[in-house]
């Protein structure tokens, strides 16, 4: 969503430009007027302006917005939309944050920033109240000292010279909106959506760490009906196969000595996901996943179901094909499709896959181009991972149950108003019970 903003005209424009050729117009149209032939002119009246202020704010239903810098007093987001009535407190946001916080593991930023939450708004007696809730987190430790050099020079491959370009100003320390310190909005409001979609249809959203580098985990290491959070939370590379995640440390290990970074892979489920979620056409399903991912910090790829391994198969090696289940439920034997057929969800695991480039700031020297253009040398100076991905799984998991959150309450809205077809159609609610039984299918 955007707020419009009235505006001002712009430097050098006139109010009455646009209305010169019409008052012309009008003139001679009165002059060629006789008494059998009329013209009736009407003065237009000149709208204002409007700016459409935009891009700290997702969803349509449930709606997010972010703010805050990174060396700022603070960061947060207002939440609007939220359903009144359900239990909230700021420990149901705190878990997420702790597992997306900085400094917590020698693989990290060395930040020390406890990113304690505190509820401002929205939330009475410990329940929602169905108003705006605001959260606010306040920076602790910042060192604004260690961006002085940037102040004047670009570094490379960040979004230094680009904010200059579309606003012709930005906040210099650490990186002001560009930080990964604004998710820490999205991943506070992404722990209210989680809680939403868990009560409300038993959706679960588990995200880990696929790849670091060139260590690829095997898609087969994972099972998606049982995948536990405390598996992806057992290791500091929040990888849920233990071999493979002393792999994925060692070669984050190898590069921070050298002061440089690497990327990697972060793949996301959704489990428990009510069928008929997403619309066809521009707002389908995994569109809107591509859309909320993609606006994360250093992504730069995004894969679901198949994705581009799907090129090399045939249209008959590639269907899902149909089966009755022993409940009687129709369902497919393989899940290519990713979870979604026709960008609507078909009640599959969704998988996708998010791609996160190696982090932009490194102790290397490296060339670079100064505001006032002159070529110099760079070593850029701060505190960041030296690779992004472990940190990343909660920023994902929050983004995607936000897109999910927001896609319920528009299919509840338009579907689910008047009694459902129980010929064709299947309630949005998942029972514990029916979701124990799926996962003991597969375990």
């Amino acid at each position: 969503m955007a707020s419009s903003l009235s505006s001002k005209p712009f430097l050098g424009a006139s109010r009455t430009d646009g209305l010169s050729g019409l008052c012309s117009i009008s003139s001679d149209l009165r002059n060629l007027s006789s008494p059998s032939v009329q013209f009736l002119i009407r003065p237009r009246t000149l709208r204002k302006l409007q700016v459409q202020a935009a891009g700290n704010t997702y969803g349509n239903f449930f709606r997010v917005t972010t703010f805050g810098e990174s060396h700022g007093g603070g960061v947060g987001c207002v939440i609007d939309g939220c359903p009144p009535r359900m239990p909230l407190s700021e420990a149901d946001l705190q878990g997420d944050l702790d597992r997306r916080r900085p400094g917590q593991s020698r693989i990290t930023t060395p930040r020390k920033e406890t990113d304690t939450c505190q509820i401002l708004s929205g939330v009475h007696e410990g329940v929602t109240t169905g108003t705006p809730i605001l959260v606010l987190v306040p920076n602790t430790d910042q060192r604004g000292r260690d961006y002085d050099e940037m102040s004047i020079a670009y570094r490379p491959s960040h979004a230094d010279r680009t904010y200059d370009l579309k606003y012709g100003v930005r906040s210099v320390q650490g990186g002001g909106r560009s930080s990964a310190r604004e998710t820490i909005g999205r991943v506070a409001a992404g722990a209210v959506a989680k809680k939403i979609l868990k009560a409300f249809s038993g959706t679960e959203v588990l995200a880990y760490v696929s790849q670091v580098h060139k260590v690829v985990l095997p898609e087969e290491s994972v099972n998606h009906y049982t995948l536990a959070l405390d598996q992806v939370e057992s290791n500091i590379v929040r990888c849920p196969d233990a071999e493979y995640a002393e792999k994925m440390i060692a070669a984050i290990d190898t590069v921070r000595v050298k002061g440089e970074s690497i990327g990697g892979v972060v793949t996301c489920i959704v489990r428990n996901c009510p069928p008929g979620l997403g619309s066809p056409v521009f707002d389908k399903l995994e569109a809107e996943f591509a859309k909320a991912v993609l606006s994360l910090p250093a992504t730069k790829g995004f894969e679901f179901g198949s994705g581009f391994a799907g090129t090399f198969l045939t249209g008959s090696e590639h269907n899902d094909e149909f089966y009755l289940d022993e409940q009687g439920k129709i369902r497919t034997k393989t899940n290519r499709s990713g979870g979604t057929q026709g960008g609507i969800s078909n009640g599959e695991i969704i998988n996708m896959r998010i791609a996160f480039k190696p982090t932009a700031t490194i102790s290397k020297k490296q060339n670079t181009v100064t505001r006032d253009k002159n070529e110099i040398e760079l070593i850029a100076r701060g505190r960041h991972d030296p690779c992004v991905v472990p940190r990343a799984v909660p920023m994902v998991e929050a983004t995607i149950a936000l897109a999910l959150v927001d896609q319920l309450m528009a299919h509840y809205a338009q579907c689910h108003m008047f009694p459902i077809n129980p010929e064709l159609q299947e309630p949005l609610r998942v029972t514990e019970v029916e979701a124990a039984e799926e996962a003991a299918l597969h375990s």
